[in-house]
Protein backbone atom coordinates (compact mmCIF):
# COMPACT_ATOMS: atom_id res chain seq x y z
CA UNK A 1 0.00 0.00 0.00
CA UNK A 2 1.42 3.48 -0.72
CA UNK A 3 2.70 5.77 1.68
CA UNK A 4 0.00 8.68 2.44
CA UNK A 5 1.55 12.19 1.58
CA UNK A 6 2.21 14.41 4.10
CA UNK A 7 -0.21 16.94 5.04
CA UNK A 8 0.14 20.16 2.81
CA UNK A 9 -1.09 23.22 4.37
CA UNK A 10 -0.29 24.92 0.95
CA UNK A 11 -2.71 21.94 -0.75
CA UNK A 12 -5.66 22.07 2.03
CA UNK A 13 -5.68 26.00 1.41
CA UNK A 14 -5.96 25.78 -2.24
CA UNK A 15 -8.63 22.98 -1.96
CA UNK A 16 -10.82 24.82 0.11
CA UNK A 17 -10.07 28.11 -2.32
CA UNK A 18 -11.45 26.14 -4.99
CA UNK A 19 -14.33 24.77 -3.42
CA UNK A 20 -15.53 28.45 -1.78
CA UNK A 21 -14.49 29.79 -5.04
CA UNK A 22 -17.52 28.27 -7.28
CA UNK A 23 -19.74 28.61 -4.23
CA UNK A 24 -18.62 32.99 -4.35
CA UNK A 25 -19.02 33.03 -8.10
CA UNK A 26 -22.60 30.84 -7.80
CA UNK A 27 -23.21 32.97 -4.94
CA UNK A 28 -22.81 36.36 -7.17
CA UNK A 29 -24.06 34.69 -10.49
CA UNK A 30 -27.48 35.85 -10.35
CA UNK A 31 -26.94 38.81 -9.52
CA UNK A 32 -24.98 39.47 -12.83
CA UNK A 33 -21.05 39.45 -11.06
CA UNK A 34 -18.59 37.19 -11.82
CA UNK A 35 -15.76 37.63 -8.76
CA UNK A 36 -13.50 40.04 -11.20
CA UNK A 37 -17.03 41.86 -11.84
CA UNK A 38 -17.34 42.02 -8.11
CA UNK A 39 -14.05 43.17 -7.33
CA UNK A 40 -13.76 46.31 -9.77
CA UNK A 41 -16.88 47.48 -8.70
CA UNK A 42 -15.85 47.50 -5.20
CA UNK A 43 -12.65 48.90 -5.95
CA UNK A 44 -14.69 51.96 -7.92
CA UNK A 45 -16.81 52.21 -4.67
CA UNK A 46 -13.96 52.63 -2.82
CA UNK A 47 -12.25 55.16 -4.88
CA UNK A 48 -14.19 57.64 -5.99
CA UNK A 49 -12.98 59.18 -8.85
CA UNK A 50 -10.55 56.78 -9.58
CA UNK A 51 -8.96 56.79 -13.16
CA UNK A 52 -9.10 53.68 -15.83
CA UNK A 53 -5.34 53.30 -15.00
CA UNK A 54 -5.35 53.15 -11.15
CA UNK A 55 -8.33 51.16 -11.41
CA UNK A 56 -6.23 48.62 -13.75
CA UNK A 57 -2.90 48.61 -11.46
CA UNK A 58 -5.57 47.86 -8.74
CA UNK A 59 -7.32 45.20 -10.36
CA UNK A 60 -4.14 43.75 -12.03
CA UNK A 61 -5.08 43.92 -15.44
CA UNK A 62 -4.68 46.04 -18.68
CA UNK A 63 -6.30 49.61 -19.11
CA UNK A 64 -8.25 48.30 -22.05
CA UNK A 65 -9.45 45.48 -19.64
CA UNK A 66 -10.84 48.37 -17.41
CA UNK A 67 -11.97 50.34 -19.93
CA UNK A 68 -14.24 47.25 -21.59
CA UNK A 69 -15.28 45.87 -18.02
CA UNK A 70 -16.12 50.06 -17.19
CA UNK A 71 -18.27 50.70 -20.50
CA UNK A 72 -20.39 47.48 -19.66
CA UNK A 73 -21.42 48.84 -16.36
CA UNK A 74 -21.96 51.98 -17.88
CA UNK A 75 -24.25 50.80 -20.28
CA UNK A 76 -26.12 48.71 -17.08
CA UNK A 77 -26.24 51.73 -14.60
CA UNK A 78 -24.10 50.55 -12.60
CA UNK A 79 -21.23 53.14 -13.02
CA UNK A 80 -20.66 56.86 -14.47
CA UNK A 81 -17.73 58.74 -15.36
CA UNK A 82 -17.73 62.32 -13.77
CA UNK A 83 -15.46 63.85 -16.54
CA UNK A 84 -16.88 66.99 -17.03
CA UNK A 85 -14.88 67.46 -20.56
CA UNK A 86 -13.47 65.38 -23.11
CA UNK A 87 -9.29 64.70 -22.90
CA UNK A 88 -9.42 65.19 -18.93
CA UNK A 89 -8.74 61.66 -17.19
CA UNK A 90 -11.88 60.23 -16.38
CA UNK A 91 -13.23 60.01 -12.73
CA UNK A 92 -15.26 57.02 -12.15
CA UNK A 93 -17.77 56.53 -9.31
CA UNK A 94 -20.21 53.73 -8.92
CA UNK A 95 -24.10 55.02 -9.35
CA UNK A 96 -26.98 54.22 -6.94
CA UNK A 97 -27.81 51.43 -8.91
CA UNK A 98 -23.90 50.02 -8.09
CA UNK A 99 -24.28 50.90 -4.36
CA UNK A 100 -27.53 48.58 -4.55
CA UNK A 101 -26.08 45.91 -6.37
CA UNK A 102 -23.14 45.64 -4.41
CA UNK A 103 -25.22 45.87 -1.10
CA UNK A 104 -26.56 42.81 -2.49
CA UNK A 105 -23.22 40.70 -3.28
CA UNK A 106 -22.31 42.10 0.33
CA UNK A 107 -25.50 40.10 1.65
CA UNK A 108 -24.90 36.98 -0.22
CA UNK A 109 -20.63 37.43 0.75
CA UNK A 110 -21.85 37.54 4.35
CA UNK A 111 -24.20 34.90 4.31
CA UNK A 112 -21.20 32.71 2.45
CA UNK A 113 -18.91 33.99 5.24
CA UNK A 114 -21.22 32.80 8.07
CA UNK A 115 -21.35 29.43 6.22
CA UNK A 116 -17.20 29.25 6.07
CA UNK A 117 -17.17 29.95 9.98
CA UNK A 118 -19.77 27.70 10.34
CA UNK A 119 -17.85 24.92 8.67
CA UNK A 120 -14.31 25.97 9.42
CA UNK A 121 -14.11 28.01 12.98
CA UNK A 122 -10.52 27.08 13.74
CA UNK A 123 -9.11 28.65 10.09
CA UNK A 124 -11.35 31.17 10.30
CA UNK A 125 -10.23 32.51 13.82
CA UNK A 126 -6.98 31.54 12.70
CA UNK A 127 -7.05 34.13 9.20
CA UNK A 128 -8.41 36.71 11.20
CA UNK A 129 -5.83 36.69 13.70
CA UNK A 130 -3.16 36.67 10.90
CA UNK A 131 -5.02 39.44 9.02
CA UNK A 132 -4.93 41.90 12.00
CA UNK A 133 -1.85 41.20 12.78
CA UNK A 134 -0.75 42.06 9.62
CA UNK A 135 -2.61 44.98 9.03
CA UNK A 136 -1.47 46.37 12.55
CA UNK A 137 2.30 45.50 11.82
CA UNK A 138 1.22 47.75 8.31
CA UNK A 139 -0.85 49.99 9.31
Amino acid sequence: MPEKPPFSPTVALLTVSRVWDAAFADALKPLGLTTRKYGLLGHIRATPDVSFSELARRSRITVQSAHTAVAAFAADGLVEDTTARAGAASRLRVTTAGERLLEQAAERVAALDARFAEEYPVLTEGLRRQIEERMSRNG
